[in-house]
């Protein structure tokens, strides 16, 4: 986090990011490192711990926008990176669209990020009791859902 806010003042973190063309979100629901970054979901809090990143330069996973550096170093630090779903479901959660996260560009994450955020919603709308209009009717006026409302 201290190295995103440094960029930030420093003028090296982009605010204005096009939004994914629908081919590029299409492509994203259907992405294998989507899946398995859903399948690891919270799952393995401990996974920075183990991550080969850890040993690298931070600024690897962060190139520089206006010099056009590359982020292929990143990219191949994380091919092998036995972590890299549960880096990439981090990312998401996080909604994180800077750096290479999980073997993944910002741009990639970007349209990664609608699939996501699509998909995590729908998974908790199935946990989020939902009373229905009888037994809202039924509480009497002035309770309502109690709180509760669809994500």
């Amino acid at each position: 986090m201290y190295i995103y806010l440094s960029m930030r003042r420093r003028g090296q973190v982009s605010r204005s990011k096009k939004a994914p063309r629908p081919e590029e979100v299409v492509a994203a629901r259907n992405d294998p490192r989507l899946r398995k970054a859903l399948d690891r979901r919270r799952k393995d809090p401990e996974w920075r711990l183990r991550g080969r990143c850890r040993t690298v330069d931070p600024e690897t996973f962060f190139p520089e926008p206006q010099a056009r550096e590359s982020p292929r170093a990143a990219l191949e630090l994380c091919s092998n990176c036995t972590v890299r779903a549960s880096c990439l479901a981090s990312a998401l959660d996080a909604g994180d669209r800077n750096g290479v996260w999980g073997g993944t560009t910002p741009r990639e994450r970007q349209a990664m990020l609608i699939a996501w955020r699509d998909t995590v919603a729908v998974a908790l709308s199935a946990l989020v009791p939902i009373p229905s209009p009888a037994a809202v009717s039924a509480a009497g006026p002035g309770q309502g859902l109690g709180g509760w409302r669809r994500p």
